[in-house]
């Protein structure tokens, strides 16, 4: 067991404050999502804050039978705030991508309606180094419930945990059809809400000067969709702020991240946009090559979105994968994709970190160099680690059982019954996933052949740089496997 004085989480350096939840759950997939938060801002009496890396205006947000308002995001913050005399909507998010978000349909005129509202405010946060983002996503209702994870309010993020081929709901706000996308995000209230509120306060006043006051009259506001997978439970928040002049960076994330993967025992299961931070791969290679090495089951998208990440991100995947191949003698290392009955892919979004059965982390960060050094991040993590929390561990086997079971197309119960006959997580994904196209299930990572470009833009870290002094640090001192202690590969 660990004791007291073995206690993961010390704020001021692997995390930021400890609080107490009062009930505590993690949500998987849009669909939930959306209907959760839309419950609990028809709920808001006083303030709403969203803090996001996107809003789209044109999305429905959850079922609009439930409160009889406007079913599109945009329409709904207007009527909330219409019908709600005490009630102050705040939207912060990040500037760079709000100049794109403009051109898209009737954006501009919702914006201008928002702004004609005095209780409405939008603004940019602009307050971040070159080439770095605002990307963390939080919903603060009236002090009393926060939402923090890793889905943003726009476009391409609805889906249920089926993922099925065939879904009419699954479309943009156009109607066309979007691809399958797997999500999570934590909801909690009781004191650590309230602590967000407080984080949530603080990026707000970073980004615009405004010092917001605190909500005085706190009340019970906990979404009736909602089941509660933990009550009391202790949790840590967590934070990414890049370095600039005028603020101090901090780096609790990356430092919870090495901390969790040090102490785990027995697994370590991680869902990632992204598998790209040097020191995560160099902080999963010291627990390879010693002794009893965890399990370690990472599941990624086959590849990133766009034209530029995956030059950045699955090129630095290709390297740091092979490396860990090469040290992994034991077999404890395993990286999955998810698809669909049909075999198509499933685009995972999640950032999410579950270790053994003492610590669930959930949030915005992924694992790369951005997330834990240059974009503004924000994590939450329930820690199970005192004896009288055997309730807590039981939530969090539980909920990685759910997650495997929603990616292998089983029932949670069946996956826990194959972890025990199998003897442990990699044997038992191995025995149950099928070939791809005869219904859901995970398939290995394959390595890639990388061009000589691609190999170059990995090893120097051109597009996923470790920090704000590291964008315009001289090529001869960079190295995605600087201070790997073991052989590089190639």
């Amino acid at each position: 067991m660990h004791g007291t004085d073995e206690r993961l989480t010390r704020p001021g350096q692997n995390c930021w404050r400890v609080e107490r939840s009062g009930r505590f759950t993690v949500i998987r997939d849009g669909d939930a999502y959306f209907t959760a938060v839309r419950q609990a801002m028809a709920q808001a009496r006083r303030s709403i804050l969203l803090i996001g890396w996107d809003f789209d205006a044109r999305i429905n947000l959850g079922d609009p039978a439930a409160d009889g308002g406007p079913a599109r995001l945009g329409d709904f913050v207007l009527w909330l705030a219409r019908s709600r005399p005490d009630l102050h909507i705040r939207l912060l998010r990040w500037d760079t991508g709000a100049i794109k978000s403009l051109f898209r349909g009737t954006t501009i005129l919702t914006i201008l309606r928002w702004k004609l509202h005095p209780r409405i405010t939008l603004r940019l946060d602009g307050h971040h180094p070159l080439a770095s983002s605002h990307h963390q996503k939080i919903v603060v209702i009236d002090d009393c419930l926060a939402f923090c994870g890793g889905i943003d309010m726009t476009e391409g993020r609805w889906d249920t945990p089926e993922h099925r081929d065939q879904e009419p709901r699954r479309t943009d706000p156009a109607g066309r059809p979007v691809m399958p996308w797997h999500d999570a995000a934590a909801a909690f209230d009781g004191p650590a809400a309230r602590a967000l509120g407080d984080l949530a306060r603080e990026r707000w006043r970073i980004a615009t000067g405004e010092q917001l006051p605190p909500v005085a009259d706190i009340r019970d506001c906990w979404p009736d969709s909602l089941k509660p997978a933990f009550r009391g439970a202790t949790l840590a928040i967590a934070r990414t702020r890049p370095e600039m002049k005028t603020v101090e960076p901090i780096h609790e994330i990356e430092q919870l991240s090495l901390d969790l993967i040090a102490r785990a025992r027995r697994f370590i299961y991680a869902e990632s946009q992204y598998f790209a931070s040097r020191k995560i791969a160099q902080a999963i290679a010291q627990r390879l090559t010693r002794p009893e090495p965890p399990e370690i089951v990472v599941i990624n998208p086959i590849g990133a979105q766009g034209w530029l990440e995956p030059l950045a991100m699955d090129t630095a995947r290709a390297r740091l994968v092979e490396a860990l191949r090469a040290l992994d003698r034991q077999g404890r290392f395993r990286l999955y994709h998810p698809v669909t009955e049909a075999g198509s892919e499933i685009y995972v979004h999640a950032k999410l970190m579950i270790v053994d059965d003492l610590w669930l982390r959930v949030g915005s960060s992924n694992f790369n160099n951005r997330s834990m050094r240059l974009d503004s991040e924000c994590d939450v993590l329930v820690t199970a680690e005192h004896e009288d929390r055997i309730e807590d561990r039981h939530s969090i086997a539980a909920l990685r059982e759910t997650l495997l079971g929603e990616h292998l197309g089983l029932p949670p119960e069946r996956i826990a019954s194959l972890i025990d006959r199998h003897g442990g997580l990699i044997p038992m994904i191995e025995a149950a996933r099928r070939p791809p196209g005869t219904g859901r299930t995970l398939i290995p990572y394959e390595l890639p052949q990388l061009t000589g470009f691609e190999e170059w833009l990995a090893e120097n870290e051109i597009l996923d740089p470790n920090g704000a002094d590291r964008i315009f640090e001289p090529l001869s001192r960079r190295s995605l496997f600087r201070g790997w202690r073991w052989r590089r590969p190639g």
